[in-house]
């Protein structure tokens, strides 16, 4: 049971991120770029994203 809430905050958590990236106002190439490295790096990748990378996104992707 635990697991599932793990797993849960985990997919609600990536889907907030990816949506938050995808508003970036950037080429798309380079946000579906971004979400497709946050989706392989799993647990890691929304550590980088939520306390790194949130505020810096755009910047790097121009």
């Amino acid at each position: 049971m635990i697991g599932f809430i793990i797993w849960l905050v985990g997919l609600i958590l990536t889907i907030k991120a990816c949506l938050e990236i995808w508003k970036l106002p950037v080429d798309g190439v380079k946000k579906l770029l971004a979400i497709v490295v946050l989706l392989i790096t799993s647990w890691i990748g929304l550590i980088v994203y939520y306390f790194f990378a949130k505020d810096k996104l755009a910047e790097w992707l121009k």
